[in-house]
């Protein structure tokens, strides 16, 4: 996990090109989800957090977001009801 407070622009935009970051995810909230979801771009930066797999979002105790991952966020929901 990469807090977005911890890394620049340049650095970041370096990472995403060369995929080492692929989901971005809300600390506080713990819902992961797609970089270009319109509910994670709004989010505040020092909650923003970034990670390359899902799997290592799920072992941090995120879940997958509504909006963009809806199918995973359906499994999840069910799982857990």
């Amino acid at each position: 996990m990469i807090k977005h407070i911890d890394i620049d622009n340049a650095e970041l935009h370096q990472k995403i090109k060369r995929k080492e970051i692929v989901f971005g995810g809300n600390l506080n909230l713990k819902i992961y989800g797609t970089l270009q979801c319109k509910s994670g771009k709004r989010m505040k930066t020092k909650n923003r957090v970034f990670f390359k797999t899902t799997e290592q979002a799920k072992k941090l105790g995120f879940r997958p977001c509504g909006h963009c991952l809806r199918a995973d966020y359906k499994i999840w929901k069910n799982g857990l009801i």
